[in-house]
């Protein structure tokens, strides 16, 4: 099949990328490399540097569009919501659009559980209220609610994939983020010396060990699933699947894992909590199990920090 993998010189975006092009579908990745980086592009697909809002000559005979640009920093999306909501929102309805003129007639979308907001029950399912608590969150719901107004009225085929934390490596395939906000890379560049400390923002939860649990999914079941999602989009219909480990992980054990991984002390420094941190927060993955067969393959902590620590360390 050929395929467009929008933001596909980013983390997850180039996973996919690469999964794709191991099975033989043509790829072509659009990115603006305002925070992908173009070595990150796979060996076997094609690379235009352009915004999403403009896709142009890269939706040529294209079959399906697989959509990851976004921004995604939840503490900028409170900042700055006119940006979330201008390039999340405006941005995919910009790129629908185009696909429309084009006849392209699928895509699978990265949404995210953030879409449920602070959640009344874990792990979360699918039907749960949809209560966003920032505008990131919000905005990818406004998308989810755009895909199915376009599944409706021009018979498009769209899946969104909800997921929290995406954890591990594909390869030489890696996290990169210039701001990085994600647990196990910021403990492992204490590891390589780049930090001095992590910090554990509150040890008083009512969890086993008082600190924060939360869904580690690794990368590489993510972009597999994303390919079975690519084979499910099916004609006037919007599905929505959550995506989870299956288990949830404190702060505490993410940071003793890395230890044992990297045979470094990681100093941890304990702070307040943080306004709005839920105690427990772990998507349940049964419906998309039941439906497409995916089942989670990475689910040790130590698989996934182990795989994270060798392609950041070169180990």
């Amino acid at each position: 099949m050929r395929v467009l993998v929008t933001g596909g010189a980013g983390y997850i975006g180039s996973v996919v990328a690469a999964q794709l092009v191991d099975v033989g579908h043509e790829v072509t990745v659009l990115d603006d490399l305002s925070t992908g980086h173009e070595d990150a592009v796979p060996e076997g697909a094609r690379f235009v540097r352009g915004d999403i809002r403009e896709p142009g000559a890269a939706l040529d005979g294209v079959e399906a569009v697989l959509h990851f640009a976004a921004r995604s920093l939840v503490g900028e999306s409170v900042e700055q919501p006119g940006r979330y909501w201008a390039h999340n929102l405006g941005g995919t309805l910009a790129l629908l659009d185009a696909m429309r003129a084009k006849d392209v007639r699928r895509i699978v979308f990265s949404s995210t559980a953030a879409t449920y907001g602070e959640p009344e029950r874990s792990p979360i399912v699918e039907d749960a209220p949809t209560r966003p608590t920032n505008p990131y969150g919000a905005s990818k719901l406004a998308v989810d609610t755009a895909l199915t107004a376009f599944a409706g009225m021009y018979g498009l085929g769209a899946v969104s994939l909800r997921y929290f934390n995406v954890a591990g490596a594909y390869g030489r395939f890696r996290e990169r983020h210039a701001v990085e906000t994600h647990l196990i890379p910021n403990v492992l560049k204490v590891a390589l010396g780049e930090r001095p400390s992590v910090s554990v923002f509150g040890t008083d939860y009512p969890t086993p060990d008082g600190t924060c649990v939360r869904d580690y999914i690794h990368v590489a079941d993510l972009a597999r699933a994303h390919l079975l999602a690519l084979e499910a989009c099916a004609p006037g219909s919007h599905q929505i699947f959550n995506l989870g480990n299956g288990t949830g992980f404190s702060v505490k054990e993410v940071i003793e894992v890395c230890r044992e991984v990297t045979g470094h002390e990681i100093p941890a420094i304990v702070g307040d909590r943080r306004p709005g941190d839920p105690a427990v927060l772990v998507a349940s993955s049964d419906k998309i199990q039941r439906e497409l067969g995916w089942k989670p393959e990475h689910t040790a902590m130590r698989g996934i920090v182990g795989d994270a620590w060798a392609a950041l360390s070169g180990k």
